[in-house]
């Protein structure tokens, strides 16, 4: 092992939206378990709440003769068709050893803090990446990660068309700042996720009645424990009843938090979960946050206010000449394609996305859109907004099939992955949900006729767009070539 303290891991603010710039690099953002390996005579691989993993992980004893006298900061995966599978990597972290048949786990390493007894991190980032290169060798299971240079929004579409969960943006002149959440570090997430505490728990009902209702989340604002709000989706009966067992020894006499009923059972708030959640509301609770998994891994002082999408902790800068200006809202200025998108809609209501800069590229998406009428949404994106179409039947998916398709105003780039609940008595109020999305070829575009290529999951060939002018100036008729 080398000279250097322990270390603690350099944390990220939340970008609200994918950007470009220079003086930025961009790498994915890896679903695993982010780990510090110390590497000396010894190896040992630390979790953020430095406990000791090396056991659980024994093919990265490699490290020693790949990356000696070093210190690495980095992410642990299970790969799984190009992309990290979380639940074969909680398989092994439940493991004492690994068995026969588990999958084997890459380091994917990011950045170095010591080498040779020389602490690195008042270095600047592209220097430390320098060293790096040249102090660590890749392996069966060490992998270096390779970031792209400006261009973050094609790198952010280019993951998430993948299935990735997003990526992360760091500056170039940026030290490693350990145990600090810091603007110069920034992660840009296809969906929002939050890691909070479990403060507790509400009573089961019903074919619930042996478990919990909804557990009570908390961050931590400074030194408080604030609420967060309650997740009560998302879990497995196995889940349920496993949870239970874990909270029985943990209950406390409370409460956390006021104004929560009596039957409330409150724990000792020392256990985290991640959740997904659609928005922050105006008194910073999570909207319909749903469980996503238990991070064993991360202290609960952790899981700090600063997380939330919506309130990012440090800026986003963007090109200088992309630059959004703001309005007395706090909203990018309309553009003049998206004046009808916004006139529609209240975003300190709607979790739909207000539409940022510097997004243009060749997706589509096909939403499937559960309002006072259900019907899907066809959008293909083209000169910075969503190009889009209301399809009552859906796509034809047989060829020489021929469904109406209505022209709706533009939406901006980020609606692509929306999907979530509008709220009543908002435009298009109802369940939004993404039926296919990929990317499209254009072999024709112009006010009569459309003639796409699209590339999904589901969707897959030439696609036709023409005016149907009989029978309104915003109807046209979609189908498949014979």
């Amino acid at each position: 092992m080398t000279d250097c303290s322990r270390y603690q891991p350099m944390l990220a603010a939340t970008a609200p939206a994918p950007f470009s710039g220079s003086g930025w690099l961009f790498e994915i953002k890896w679903d695993g378990v982010r780990a510090i390996a110390y590497v000396g005579k010894t190896v040992s691989v630390r979790s953020r709440n430095d406990t000791d993993l090396t056991g659980k992980f024994p093919e990265l004893a490699e490290l020693a003769a790949l990356a000696p006298g070093t210190v690495l900061d980095g992410e642990i995966v299970v790969m799984s068709s190009g992309k990290p599978d979380m639940q074969a990597l909680l398989a092994r972290l439940q493991e004492r050893a690994p068995g026969p048949g588990a999958a084997p786990v890459t380091y994917l390493v990011f950045d170095i803090l010591c080498h040779n007894g020389e602490d690195l991190t008042r270095q600047p980032l592209t220097e430390r990446r320098r060293i790096l290169r040249k102090a660590v060798q890749e392996g069966s299971h060490v992998v270096i990660s390779e970031p792209v240079a400006g261009q973050g929004g094609d790198y952010y579409r280019a993951a998430v068309a993948q299935g990735l969960e997003g990526i992360m943006a760091k500056r170039e002149d940026s030290p490693y700042e350990p145990g600090v959440r810091s603007g110069a570090w920034l992660k840009i997430k296809a969906t929002k996720t939050c890691d909070c505490v479990i403060a507790g728990y509400t009573q089961g009902r019903g074919g619930r009645s042996p478990a919990f209702g909804a557990l009570v989340l908390g961050l931590y604002d400074g030194r408080s424990l604030v609420p967060a709000g309650k997740a009560g989706t998302g879990f497995s009966d196995r889940q349920l009843s496993g949870l239970m067992k874990v909270f029985a020894p943990l209950v406390v006499p409370g409460p956390h938090f006021p104004g929560f009923p009596k039957t409330t059972v409150w724990l000792d708030p020392v256990l985290v979960c991640e959740v997904r959640y659609l928005a922050v509301t105006k008194d910073r609770k999570l909207r319909m946050p749903r469980f996503v998994r238990m991070r064993n891994d991360k202290p609960a002082a952790a899981c700090t206010a600063d997380q939330l999408a919506d309130h990012p902790a440090g800026p986003v800068p963007a090109r200088p000449e992309a630059r959004a200006q703001k309005t007395t809202t706090g909203l990018p200025a309309k553009k003049p394609e998206l004046r009808t998108y916004h006139e529609k809609r209240n975003f300190t209501v709607t979790p739909e996305p207000a539409g940022a800069p510097d997004m243009s590229g060749n997706r589509f998406v096909v939403q499937e859109h559960h309002a006072r009428h259900m019907h899907f949404d066809l959008r293909l994106e083209r000169d910075g907004v969503l190009k889009s179409w209301a399809v009552p039947k859906g796509i034809p998916e047989t060829a020489g099939t021929k469904h109406l398709a209505v022209a709706v105003e533009d939406h901006p780039p980020e609606y692509a992955s929306f999907e979530g609940e509008i709220p009543k008595g908002e435009y298009g109020a109802g369940t939004v949900t993404i039926w296919d999305t990929g990317t499209y070829e254009t072999k024709h575009w112009d006010d009569e006729k459309i003639e796409v290529v699209l590339r999904g999951k589901r969707l897959d060939g030439l696609y036709v767009l023409v005016k149907f002018r009989r029978a309104g100036d915003r109807d046209w008729l979609l189908f498949r070539p014979v």
